[in-house]
């Protein structure tokens, strides 16, 4: 493995993820390219129509099945949506976002404990544990990881993703558009497709490491280090014809529960899908 160089292609890619702060790290650059295709990931919204084919399809659910998963429970299902109507009642449940209605493909990934209790009724067991609030993290820790991995994987194929995590804006509702069973709830959706000629998406910037890394303990972040990176996405999402920073989008997330959208009920619609998560 060899240090990535500043001028090299991943040397561009740690200054657009990072800006300036990123400009010096000193990461290493893997033979197979895994390193620039993370570094290089950015949410497309605008899609191609052309289908997914079928193989490609196979290939990411394949990745999905291969992420790390707690005690090989696998407790987590992909629903893969791809029929015209059904995908659009899933965009309309999930913030009626139109990508969703264009995307060729969207995944749901579903926190799944009804495997699990269908297993322990048919060996005539109680399914206690799964009411507990680690099962459903457990369930929902799964779906995540595994979503990560398609997404890695359609890239790695050229294709473009956006994580959307809407579908838990209506769970019930989408549960039964997916028929969904008890004991399974929807974590987070996966629009995939090639990207349209008119995609004009780039990589996002990100806090510093100075900010998110704590080595051996916690430490409150430099006011100096959240500021900057408020000015550098502010000038990023001026170039891509958005307005605002990363402050006002924090404080506009935590300052009240109407920017949940209907999910501040989830806890509520957890127990309605049979995971009450004590």
């Amino acid at each position: 493995m060899s240090l990535i160089q500043t001028g090299s292609e991943a040397g561009v890619l740690l200054r657009e993820r990072y800006g300036a702060s990123g400009v010096h790290l000193p990461l290493r650059v893997d033979a197979a390219g895994v390193v620039p295709l993370l570094l290089a990931h950015r949410s497309v919204r605008v899609f191609d129509p052309a289908p997914v084919p079928d193989e490609v399809v196979d290939t990411l659910i394949s990745a999905a099945q291969s992420a790390s998963t707690s005690s090989n429970l696998q407790s987590w299902s992909v629903v893969v949506v791809r029929e015209g109507n059904r995908r659009n009642a899933v965009a309309t449940l999930a913030g009626d976002q139109q990508f969703i209605r264009e995307a060729p493909l969207f995944l749901v990934f579903v926190a799944d404990w009804a495997r699990g209790v269908a297993i322990a009724r048919r060996h005539g067991e109680a399914a206690e544990g799964i009411d507990f609030l680690d099962s459903t993290l457990v369930a929902t820790i799964d779906a995540a990881i595994a979503a990560q991995n398609a997404v890695v994987a359609a890239e790695a194929l050229g294709y473009g993703a956006v994580f959307v995590g809407a579908v838990r804006n209506h769970p019930e509702e989408l549960s039964a558009t997916l028929g969904l069973p008890d004991a399974a709830f929807p974590v987070v959706g996966v629009a995939i497709g090639s990207p349209s000629a008119a995609d004009r998406s780039q990589v996002k910037p990100r806090l510093p490491q100075s900010v998110v890394r704590h080595d051996e303990r916690y430490r409150a972040a430099d006011d100096d280090d959240i500021e900057g990176y408020d000015r550098t996405l502010r000038a990023f999402n001026e170039s891509q014809g958005r307005a605002g920073g990363w402050l006002e989008s924090v404080v506009s997330r935590v300052r009240s529960r109407t920017a949940l959208h209907g999910r501040e009920r989830l806890r509520t619609a957890l127990e309605e899908r049979g995971l009450p998560s004590f």
